[in-house]
């Protein structure tokens, strides 16, 4: 078996970085994209294979899915893709690994599942968020009873275009629940306000973190049995946030038409803070437990290119059949603890302190 593993979209910033950690593992890769030059660029600097592939080319991306042990997607925009490559991966044999698609994607697909997914795994949201920001929270959960668990995660990075419309769309209780938290296994609508001008460790500066309850923290803290869960996105300053409202207001207009606004607002805070993304988790006991408080914390100088490299541990596991078949989230299936030993040695981490054991 050669577990070869098909890399779509392998010339971006996601791509590249998980077409490198692919080979690092010693795992033959193709490099598949709309421009053959870059795809091949990236394919020679790696000592892999490059191919031309229209994923929107049904006899296209067959094809390029043909002889895959795992069909690697970093290609966007999610919102565009859907289970698209899922279903023509499945459909030649191989397992699947999304760098994004979310709940949309994942549902596309279960919506009329194919008989290959019996047999081959699919996963979804193997980026860092979401994906890391619902996985290294779970490292957590191993050194006693929790009580509640609060996570934070965010910073400053650019956004392409393409990822500015696929945030724009993650808005509805599908995806999440604005200003709410977990309490007593159910959403608490409306039970948290923005935490304004705040300092908190592995973020630079003073920050603003806005609660969101997303449907990856809902899965969690419902699997874990949690009293309480709180998680927030983190803005170095309000350009984002304004942005997001200002869009979301203007219900007569298509989130294309706002993608220009969200991009300028990124680029914004990167040229007054510099790049950088932390995930941050703190778990706190149940009282009279007698265990002290925990948490996990990663920095890295970019969220992009660690999605690359999340991808390509996900992949490696699909490919040395670690991972069940079905479909799954890659935060619900992955292991933590292989996860965070993969990047503890990554040199696009540039801090992961992990709770003692």
């Amino acid at each position: 078996m050669t577990r070869l593993v098909g890399v779509l979209g392998g010339a971006g910033a996601v791509g590249r970085t998980a077409v490198e950690r692919l080979r690092g593992f010693g795992l033959p890769v193709r490099v598949g994209g709309r421009d053959l030059a870059r795809a091949g660029e990236v394919a020679r600097a790696h000592a892999a294979d490059a191919v031309m592939v229209d994923l929107f080319d049904d006899a296209s991306l067959a094809a390029f899915c043909a002889g895959c042990s795992v069909v690697l997607n970093c290609a966007g925009p999610s919102y565009q893709v859907l289970d698209r490559v899922a279903r023509a991966a499945l459909e030649a044999g191989a397992g699947y690994v999304d760098a994004a698609g979310d709940l949309v994607a994942a549902d596309a697909l279960a919506q009329n599942p194919p008989a290959a997914l019996a047999r081959h795994p699919a996963v979804f949201s193997a980026g860092l968020m979401p994906g890391l920001s619902g996985l290294l929270p779970r490292l957590l959960l191993d050194g006693g009873p929790v009580a509640r668990l609060d996570v934070y995660v965010g910073g400053s990075v650019e956004i392409s275009a393409a990822s500015a419309v696929d945030a724009l769309l993650t808005r509805g209780p599908k995806f999440g629940h604005a200003l709410a938290m977990w309490r007593d296994g159910r959403v608490a609508p409306h039970s948290l306000a923005p935490l304004r001008s705040i300092t908190l460790p592995g973020f630079r500066g003073r920050v603003h973190a806005v609660p969101f309850l997303s449907t990856e923290m809902i899965g969690l803290a419902s699997a874990a049995g949690l009293t309480e869960l709180r998680n927030y996105t983190v803005y170095a300053t309000d350009n984002l946030p304004q942005a997001f409202a200002t869009a979301w207001a203007d219900e007569g207009q298509p989130p294309e038409a706002h993608a220009d606004a969200i991009v300028d607002a990124a680029q914004r805070d990167v040229a007054a803070h510099g790049r950088h993304y932390a995930v941050l988790a703190y778990a706190r006991p149940r009282v009279g437990s007698g265990l002290m408080p925990r948490r996990v914390l990663l920095r890295t100088p970019d969220s992009y290119p660690l999605s690359g490299v999340v991808s390509a541990v996900a992949a490696r596991q699909v490919a040395l059949g670690s991972v069940i078949p079905g479909a799954h989230f890659a935060s619900e299936v992955l292991d933590p603890e292989a996860v965070a030993k993969e990047l503890a040695a990554d040199p696009l981490v540039s801090e992961l302190a992990l709770p003692s054991r």
